[in-house]
């Protein structure tokens, strides 16, 4: 236990402390951006990002992972926020959490293994264009300066990082935009427009409002929602680590670790939040690699928003802008146009799908269920396809069984058999097949009773043996045991 605790915090402290001061710097921005997107304070995203990044430190199942607010979250929030207030969404960013640890004990991370490739790409993609379109009202119907501000901040952040790779191009843009724009005075919105910056450390509060079953019913659809969607964003985070560092984590205490971060930050005022696959990315490629590297993160966040706060409240709104395209570009799948090509048709539809859903819906985890549903409709009707071969040897009529028999696939094997032959040996086998559920149970019984009602005998063979055990235990014709059995 110490010797684990020594590794995951002590094993890399220089390299940590500095990719954590890095991770907090580009924390800032986004932090501040999401908050907007959800329609709450700057503060509610900024507390959130430094409550969930030190308790995430803890209690995380993935080292050198960056937990905070982000788009993904607070795009589920605005319904919630615009109809029913900030206490709604504390008390639901409360609830998120017991739903993240009741996944975590009944291990329901497992279940991610089930999710397609495909309706991954949509999920990232169509939080891409979400977040984008968040950004749309800020900057639509606004001055030439406004627009020009969003062209040079994309610069900035696309050109700068060629020169200067210590410091983050955001935090520069960011630093440089607001200068101009406090000494030339030029008029436009700005973060303070929007909410204050109060530079001081949260305090702990519980959410004003009725505990009764209206309110669960309220706040229960956005909690499920939140729950699922950040711990998909979690997992697939913490994947991603894991083959950045050649390492493994505990998805399972992930879940958890998460649920515990939520539950925290509700009651200090703070927004749901989840695994950031970019701040990640950052975090890893500027060394941070164990547990101090997150910590490090959340703290210096805080100092930063304490010491600097009123600067915050200063910051050009076309900048942040800037930089939260500069992350839907960075998100989305720009590979996603050839695997459109190349994929598979049902694939490529499942993709799309995926993505005009949420689109549509403005829910994240409405497109990954549909996705997930027409992935598994496809999948069905793809293994559903059964052969039957009939042949003749010694007067015996064979038949060649070739695929899976199951509730799809039934009524073709049934189709597939001519009963009207009469006073017939039939040898039905099963070598090349298997049978998985009481449908196809059913089916083998209906094909032998019509057989035998023309006085006809049947042989059932090449059963394996999970698909005897199955037939043994569910056939109205006890005599169908064995590899071979006559009826």
């Amino acid at each position: 236990m110490l010797e684990r605790m020594k590794k995951e915090w002590f094993s890399n402290v220089r390299a940590d402390i500095l990719a954590g001061a890095v991770v907090a710097l580009a924390l800032i921005p986004e932090a501040i951006a999401f908050s907007i997107i959800a329609g709450v304070d700057p503060m509610v995203g900024l507390y959130a990002s430094f409550i969930i990044a030190v308790t995430i430190s803890f209690v995380g199942g993935r080292p050198g992972m960056i937990s905070a607010a982000t788009g993904a979250m607070a795009l589920l929030m605005v319904p919630l926020v615009k109809e029913h207030g900030l206490d709604y969404l504390l008390a639901a960013t409360i609830l998120t959490g017991i739903i993240q640890i009741l996944f975590g004990v009944f291990k329901i991370a497992k279940l991610m293994k089930f999710i397609p490739r495909a309706v991954m790409i949509g999920f990232v993609n169509s939080l891409a264009i979400l977040v984008f379109m968040a950004q749309v009202p800020h900057i639509l119907g606004e001055s030439m300066v406004t627009y020009l501000f969003v062209l040079i901040t994309l610069v900035i952040v696309y050109m700068l990082p060629r020169f200067v790779k210590t410091i983050p191009a955001p935090l520069i843009a960011i630093i440089a935009l607001t200068a101009v724009t406090l000494y030339a005075g030029i008029d436009m919105k700005v973060v303070g427009d929007l909410g204050g910056i109060t530079r001081s450390l949260p305090d702990f509060f519980i959410p004003n409002v009725p505990f009764n079953l209206e309110m669960l019913a309220i706040i229960f659809p956005y909690s499920i929602a939140l729950a699922i969607v950040g711990l998909m964003e979690s997992l697939l985070t913490a994947s991603i680590v894991d083959d950045m560092t050649g390492t493994d984590s505990n998805k399972n205490k992930e879940s958890k670790g998460q649920g515990m971060a939520n539950i925290i930050t509700g009651f200090f005022g703070g927004m749901a939040g989840c695994a950031m696959i970019g701040q990640s990315v950052i975090n890893v490629k500027s060394g941070g690699r164990g547990r101090l590297s997150t910590f490090v993160a959340g703290l210096f966040l805080i100092l930063l928003i304490i010491i600097f706060g009123n600067l915050v409240v200063q910051i050009p709104m076309p900048v942040l802008v800037g930089i939260m395209i500069m992350v839907c570009i960075g998100t989305f799948d720009w590979s996603s146009f050839t695997y459109l090509r190349k994929a598979p048709r049902t694939d490529a539809f499942v993709m799309l799908a995926t993505v005009i859903i949420v689109v549509a819906t403005h829910d994240l985890s409405k497109g990954v269920i549909a996705g997930v549903i027409l992935s598994t409709i496809f999948f069905v009707a793809k293994i559903a396809k059964i052969n039957i071969t009939e042949k003749v040897i010694n007067s015996n009529i064979h038949f060649d069984i070739e695929g899976q028999l199951f509730f799809a696939s039934v009524e073709d094997f049934i189709d597939a058999f001519d009963f009207t032959v009469i006073e017939k040996n039939i040898v039905i086998n099963f070598s090349e097949s298997h049978i998985w559920d009481d449908s196809a149970v059913g089916a083998i019984d209906k094909v032998i009773m019509k057989y035998r009602e023309n006085n006809n005998s049947v042989m059932i063979e090449g059963l394996d043996s999970t698909s005897k055990k199955l037939v043994e235990k569910l056939t109205i014709y006890p005599a169908l045991t064995g590899s071979k059995t006559s009826t």
